[in-house]
């Protein structure tokens, strides 16, 4: 079934079916990926032995937010 059907589908429903549905998509999009949790894992990994090797500067925290103003 594609997107635009199961949208269909459930803009016909109940409110509180609604709010089902809508709750459970949420929900799904909180559950940890441990695939990217490994890849994160990675590459901080990556930039901190590139950051004590000297490969790599750091930006000092007020430098970063000052800029943002």
């Amino acid at each position: 079934m594609r997107s635009k059907d199961i949208l269909k589908e459930a803009l016909r429903l109940e409110p509180a079916e609604k709010f089902l549905i809508v709750e459970w998509l949420l929900k799904s999009l909180d559950e940890p990926d441990h695939n990217l949790d490994e890849l994160w894992m990675g590459e901080a990994e990556s930039r901190l032995a590139a950051y004590r090797a000297g490969k790599l500067r750091g930006i000092p925290m007020e430098t970063i937010f000052s800029s943002s103003k």
